[in-house]
């Protein structure tokens, strides 16, 4: 019996360490990701700022795991029929399998956006981003940032640069654009208008009802018709599927089966739970999502083991999305939501870090949790909090 588990972002880990204390021991299991470490991806945009966060984000997938296999390779294929995955490195069969790829970056098609806008998904975006913001501070007397997107990833990005400018001393322009009539446009109301004024408390021009057409090397084109220059375009405005799923994110129901042996978990998917809600993608709803398929999967790999081929004999267990809350870094300042209470400042800054230096642990990642918290209470090595 093989069980694969195709990416080590956060469903793909959460469900590789899971599967490795509920499965058989005589069941085989691997994971597979392009990279032989997972990225704390909710603290990417941090980088942008302090590109030495980098190592503290990054945790050997081989270091936090036991009796997985880890395959560094990129997948190119899935064949659910013969079950068999194609990998840039061969060939790899498998009697049960979880898509955990994650999402890609969605353009939309939308011209020029594409070839001139910077993404953020890799610590390598990162850091472009940051030579950008730094080199416009110093070459232009009045350099214009654009981020396209006001969701989560985009707030993040534009609470970065407007400190990173601070630090650079510039006279700086930084406008965040979103399509839809509120920032944070998926998430509950008290908690928009908390953002909103957090991202524009940074200096941030926010405009919202604000669609992008195009784009150049100089300029964001609106529907309005209106024109937004720049010296620098950042693009968070919407995520696709894998390539692996033809850039699709297809719709499962709530035991994540995408057939009978294979399950997609996290962003790759478009989930709805229990209740008939979509799920949002994000990092809890992912690590929430891999228990459920954790215990389908070994519940699964029990019943094929039995003799029921497809492990049909009666109904998986169901996810149900019940999240406590919703956190989100606006520069050198948070906003938090738990329960119908928002809160900003230190308070929301504790709980954010709190909850992140949880995830490092509960991942093995106890040595990186730790250097978390020296970078994140001792920046400079002063012995003074920051």
């Amino acid at each position: 019996m093989h069980v694969v588990v195709l990416g080590g972002g956060y469903a793909g880990l959460t469900l590789t360490r899971l599967l490795e204390s509920e499965l058989p021991g005589d069941a085989e299991l691997t994971l597979v990701d392009e990279t032989p470490d997972h990225l704390v991806q909710h603290e990417l945009h941090r980088v942008i700022r302090r590109p030495e966060l980098a190592d503290a984000i990054t945790v050997s997938l081989p270091a936090v795991l036991d009796r997985a296999r880890v395959r560094v390779a990129r997948v190119e294929g899935i064949d659910r029929e013969s079950r068999v995955v194609s990998l840039s490195s061969g060939r790899l069969e498998y009697d049960v399998a979880a898509v955990c790829l994650g999402a890609q970056t969605a353009y939309y098609g939308l011209d020029g956006v594409r070839e001139h806008a910077l993404p953020l998904k890799r610590l390598r975006h990162a850091n472009r981003i940051r030579k950008r913001v730094r080199t416009a501070c110093r070459t232009r007397e009045r350099p214009r940032f654009v981020i396209g997107g006001a969701g989560l990833s985009g707030v993040q990005v534009a609470g970065e640069v407007a400190e990173l400018v601070r630090e650079e001393r510039s006279q700086s322009t930084i406008t965040l654009l979103e399509q839809r009539e509120r920032v944070a446009p998926n998430f509950p109301r008290p908690f928009q208008r908390a953002v909103r004024e957090a991202i524009e408390n940074q200096g941030v021009d926010v405009r919202t009802d604000a669609t992008v057409r195009d784009a150049d090397g100089e300029r964001v084109g609106l529907e309005s018709g209106t024109a937004v220059p720049y010296d620098g375009f950042v693009w968070t405005g919407g995520i696709a599927g894998p390539e692996v799923l033809g850039g699709e994110r297809p719709t499962v129901e709530s035991d994540l089966r995408l057939d009978d042996r294979t399950f997609v978990v996290g962003d790759a998917a478009r989930v709805i739970d229990a209740e008939e809600e979509f799920v949002p993608a994000s990092a809890q709803a992912a690590v929430r999502e891999a228990r459920t398929v954790a215990a389908n999967v070994s519940r699964l790999v029990d019943r094929v083991e039995d003799g029921d081929s497809n492990g049909d004999d009666e109904p998986l267990e169901e996810f149900t999305f019940d999240t406590p809350g919703w956190l989100v870094s606006v520069g050198d300042d948070a906003v938090a939501q738990i329960g119908p209470a928002v809160v900003t400042g230190k308070s929301a800054k504790a709980l954010k870090s709190t909850v992140g230096l949880g995830y490092l642990s509960s991942v093995g990642a106890t040595k990186t949790a730790l250097e978390r918290v020296r970078e994140e209470f001792d920046p400079r090595g002063t012995g003074e909090p920051r």
